[in-house]
C-alpha cells in the first residue's frame, strides 16, 4: 500500500507542475467525504453552499478502496475534508501528512464519539474479549449506525462547516439545527422499535457492522463474522452455530448487508425457514441506491421496518 501510495503521489506532483496545488478559488466550499454517511451528512448540511464530493464510488467496496491521482487532488483542493479516522484510513493520515492542510478544516469522526472495541474474531457474539497484555486493541469504525452517533458527527460536520465559510455560518447552523431534530426522531423511534418489541436478539448471516446499533439501543446479536472481517468464508461450525441459534430463539428473519453475495443467507433461511432481510449499514450505496436519492435516514428507516419484523 506505502509502495502504491507513493507512485500515487509521483503522479499528482506530475499532474500539477511537480509542486503542490494551490487552492482553486470557486464559488462554493469544496467538501470531500470518503464515504456514504459523511458524503450524506455533509450535503444535508451544506445545502446549495457547497459542493460536496464523495471518494467511494457507489456500488464500491470499501474495504478494497484506493485513492486515485485525482481523489488526492480533490482532497488538496478542498475547504473541508471528512473522514473516519479508524485503522482503514491509514491512507488518509498517509495523504494529509503529504499536503498543506493548514487552510483546510480536516475532521477524523471517530474522535467525535465514544469508540467501542471490535468484536472478536470468529463468530461474534455479545460476549466480553478478554484481551492478551501484547494484543493491540482495535475500535469499531462503523460509528454511524447509532443515530445517537450520527447527531454527534453531524453536530461535527457543522462545526466545520461554520469555521470554512463564516459567511454561511448561520444557514449552517440552521441545517444542522434542522437535520439534528430529524436523527432525534429516528433515535426515538429505534428506541420505541425496541421497547415494544417482543424480543431483542439479532442474527446476522452475514459480516456484522451493527456494533454501536446494538450496544446503544440494547440489542443482542449473533453474526457469522465479528465487524466486517475479511474473511472469505464461514467456517461449518459457525453456519452450524447459526442454525442452531435461528431454530432454539425461533427469530423470524435473519439479516443480510448491503452489497452482500447473500450465500450465507440463502443457506440459513433454507435450513430454518427464516426470511432473509437487509439491514443495511449505510458505509456505501450501490448505484441504483444513490441515482434514486437514497439517503441516510430513508435508509434507516428502511432498517426499523425490518428490524419490527425481525423483533417480533
Amino acid at each position: 500500500m506505502k509502495k502504491r501510495f507513493a507512485v500515487i503521489l509521483l503522479i499528482v506532483f506530475f499532474l500539477t507542475g511537480c509542486a503542490p496545488l494551490q487552492q482553486q478559488t470557486t464559488e462554493k466550499v469544496q467538501v470531500v467525504a470518503t464515504i456514504f454517511p459523511l458524503y450524506d451528512f455533509a450535503r444535508e448540511i451544506t445545502g446549495e453552499n457547497a459542493e460536496v464530493k464523495m471518494l467511494l464510488k457507489p456500488g464500491a467496496e470499501v474495504h478494497s478502496y484506493e485513492p486515485t491521482p485525482q481523489d488526492m487532488i480533490a482532497i488538496q483542493n478542498c475547504d473541508v475534508f471528512l473522514y473516519i479516522g479508524g485503522e482503514s484510513d491509514e491512507w488518509v493520515r498517509n495523504v494529509l501528512e503529504s499536503i498543506d492542510t493548514s487552510q483546510m478544516q480536516v475532521v477524523a469522526l471517530m474522535d467525535c464519539v465514544d469508540v467501542a472495541e471490535e468484536a472478536e474474531n470468529g463468530f461474534a457474539w455479545n460476549g466480553e474479549h478478554d484481551h492478551d497484555e501484547h494484543e493491540d486493541i482495535e475500535y469499531d469504525e462503523h460509528i454511524w449506525t447509532s443515530p445517537k452517533n450520527a447527531i454527534l458527527m453531524v453536530n461535527a460536520i457543522g462545526k466545520a462547516m461554520q469555521a470554512a465559510d463564516a459567511n454561511h455560518a448561520k444557514q449552517y447552523q440552521t441545517r444542522t439545527d434542522a437535520y439534528m431534530e430529524k436523527l432525534h426522531a429516528l433515535d426515538n423511534e429505534l428506541t420505541q422499535t425496541v421497547a415494544e418489541a417482543k424480543r431483542n436478539l439479532l442474527i446476522f448471516a452475514d459480516r456484522f457492522p451493527f456494533l454501536y446499533l446494538a450496544k446503544d439501543y440494547g440489542l443482542e446479536y449473533y453474526a457469522a463474522y465479528p465487524g466486517c472481517s475479511s474473511e472469505a468464508e464461514p467456517s461449518a461450525a459457525t453456519v452450524a452455530s447459526i442454525i442452531e441459534e435461528v431454530k432454539q430463539s425461533g427469530v423470524p428473519a435473519v439479516f443480510y448487508i448491503e452489497l452482500s453475495n447473500r450465500l450465507m443467507a440463502d443457506t440459513i433461511a433454507e435450513a430454518t425457514g427464516a426470511e432473509e432481510r437487509l439491514l443495511h449499514s449505510c458505509q456505501n450505496v450501490s448505484r441504483e441506491e444513490f441515482e434514486r436519492g437514497e439517503s441516510y435516514l430513508s435508509l434507516m428507516e428502511q432498517n426499523i421496518e425490518n428490524l419490527k419484523i425481525a423483533l417480533n
